[in-house]
Parts: C-alpha cells; structure tokens; sequence
C-alpha cells in the first residue's frame, strides 16, 4: 500500500462534501498535470490511503482521510465541452487525462498547511516543496504515521 496527498478546492468538492456523496465515492477529475496523471496511471493502487487537502482556500490544510476504490479510468470531464476540464485535443479513442475514485474513510481535524511547515519531521515533504504545485503526490509512509498519530492523535494509521 501506497500513500498520497491530493488536493480539491473545498468549493468544488469538499471532504464534507465526499461523506455525503452515494457510497461516499468521487472520481477525483480535473487532474491536468502529466506529472500527477502519470501517478494515477502508474503508481495509485486501490486500496492506497490518501490525505484530502483543502486547498485554494483561507486555510489550506489535510481535512479528512480517504481511500482509493479503482484503478484509473479516462476522466470523461475531458470529452465534455461544458466543462471547465474540458481538452479539445482528447479523444476517446486516445484519452490524454484519466483519474481513480476514491472513497471517504474519515473526517480528522484540519492539519493546516502552516502547521505542516513547522514540523521538522516533514521537511521533506513533496506537498512542502518549494513552488510545488502538483495536485497529487505521494506521502512516505513515515510522514504519514507521524501526521496520523502525532498531528491528528489517531491511535491507528486512520485507515
């Protein structure tokens, strides 16, 4: 098992939002970045654990904690001119975006982006990196332990 970090704009869709869904299950669309599409494709297994992000927002911080439910699959905001996501170039004899579902496990308290900064232990992390602007990336397994048990007091790993 695998960890990430993905983000979404509470406005869009909010961890709040994703608990209230059917099955509690979103396809995570909109990803146009090679790099975090390639991730999806490559990398994401169902099963994997992911912090939910809110970003985009007054306080940009780890809200909840959800898991990935599929394997990816074309994002079909792409073939849909109505939509923002929209890519002209996309076909879907050749789909260029895809995304994976994922599903909600649970709300925590928000972990906030300065909070993570100011952590010494996760001063490595990619979401932390300079001019990272990459809307998926992956989580090391210790980071993900010490957020789950020091930052948000779960006695467990919160999957």
């Amino acid at each position: 098992m695998r960890y990430w970090l993905m983000k979404s704009e509470p406005d869009d869709v909010s961890i709040d939002d994703l608990a209230q869904r059917p099955d509690a299950t979103v396809p995570w669309y909109g990803v146009r970045n090679y790099q975090a599409r390639n991730l999806m494709r490559d990398q994401m297994s169902v099963g994997d654990a992911v912090f939910f992000y809110h970003s985009s927002c007054p306080q940009p911080g780890i809200a909840g904690i959800a898991r990935v439910v599929s394997p990816a699959y074309p994002d079909a905001t792409q073939f849909d001119a109505a939509s923002p996501y929209f890519d002209p170039k996309a076909t879907r004899e050749s789909p260029r975006w895809l995304n994976v579902d994922v599903r909600f496990v649970r709300k925590t308290r928000l972990v906030a982006l300065a909070e993570l900064r100011a952590r010494p232990e996760l001063a490595n992390m990619r979401v932390l990196a300079r001019a990272n602007r990459l809307s998926i990336t992956p989580v090391d397994p210790a980071e993900w332990h010490f957020i789950t048990r020091e930052l948000m007091g779960l006695e467990d790993d919160g999957i």
